[in-house]
């Protein structure tokens, strides 16, 4: 039985391990190895390589030359889905077993259809409920994702939600920050094809969801206003040339917009519960690149944006070239999330 999304959001090395956490986006495969000993995590190795590419040269070179035999995945878009609902009060032998009934009425998949796993966030003795993280995957998307690394006889040790993942990697590294754990923050990561929200409440989540605006969406209106091809919009989008940066701005005002406003419903949405407000954004992701997005956002939404390093806490081996590293950190939150997971979570 693969470990499903199996949540932790502190970690505790006592004895020294390996752990591979591998991203595959849209765009973009990512690849983390970290060690484990005493207390401390450090970077061994990072890989990252264009998508679609040979994936199964890529696993190999990960099974042989890392010497790799279990990677930790995750999954995201519309086979996947995270709830936060209200269940009476139990323990978690009792949500075990009743999971599959309460389930049906919040996730829109057939039960048959998906693999469940749940965490139980908060217990309200007033009320006498619990607040629970439900998260479900249809079998058949889990399946493809699991044939990757099987075909080249690779296990999955455990499998994640990105969104799951990027919360694991942003309390490993700033757990305790003064602005993080008493109030209520968000994390955005901007991919190619997904944004990844998140809210999270003295640090655990409350509110989870996959925005279908992202990085592409940047990209094809700029092609379509500069009459630009991909791979000219994709270098002009980190390193605008000068004459050029006012149009780009403009070219994606309307998207950006668009994004903005998903999120405002989104915020909108949890302080409705009578939950606090969001006292700040924490940006990731590829995308998230784009030379002038975080102050755009920040005006857009009225509220503080600012970059955080998913390697913050990590560290780095003498036989990785740290300061590369450091350039394209921002695009490695997921992979990192999930190199910090284990299944003795």
């Amino acid at each position: 039985m693969i470990p499903l999304l199996r949540l932790r959001f502190k970690n505790n090395f006592s004895k020294e391990r390996f752990s591979f956490g591998l991203d595959i986006g849209t765009q973009m495969v990512k690849m983390i190895k970290l060690r484990f000993s005493k207390g401390q995590a450090e970077l061994l190795d990072v890989n990252l390589e264009p998508f679609p590419s040979d994936m199964q040269k890529i696993l190999e070179n990960i099974k042989h030359s890392q010497g790799a035999h279990t990677l930790n995945l995750s999954v995201s878009g519309p086979a996947t889905i995270i709830r936060y609902v209200n269940f009476p009060r139990m323990n978690e032998g009792e949500l075990k077993g009743a999971l599959k009934f309460e389930a049906q009425k919040h996730i829109p998949f057939s039960i048959n259809e998906v693999e469940l796993d749940s965490y139980i966030i908060k217990e309200d003795l007033s009320s006498n409920n619990i607040l629970v993280l439900l998260a479900a995957v249809k079998k058949e998307f889990l399946t493809q994702r699991l044939k990757i690394i099987e075909e080249v006889g690779l296990k999955a040790n455990v499998i994640d939600m990105d969104s799951l993942a990027l919360i694991n990697a942003f309390n490993f590294n700033y757990s305790g920050e003064e602005g993080v754990d008493n109030k209520a923050i968000a994390l955005l990561n901007i991919g190619a094809a997904i944004s990844n929200l998140n809210i999270l409440e003295h640090g655990m989540p409350r509110l989870s969801r996959d925005i279908h605006i992202a990085g592409n969406n940047f990209t094809q209106k700029i092609m379509d206003v500069l009459n630009m091809d991909f791979k000219s919009v994709e270098e002009l989008k980190v390193k605008p040339e000068q004459a050029n940066a006012e149009k780009l701005n403009a070219a994606i005002d309307s998207v950006l917009a668009n994004l903005s406003a998903e999120i405002r419903t989104s915020f909108d949405y949890y302080e409705s519960q009578g939950a606090l407000s969001v006292a700040k954004i924490f940006l990731s992701g590829g995308s998230s690149l784009f030379q002038g997005l975080k102050d755009m956002l920040a005006n857009l939404l009225g509220i503080e944006v600012e970059y955080w390093d998913p390697l913050r806490q990590i560290t780095i081996s003498s036989t990785v070239d740290a300061q590369r590293i450091k350039m394209f950190s921002r695009q490695l939150s997921v992979a990192v999330g999930l190199a910090l997971r284990s299944s003795e979570s």
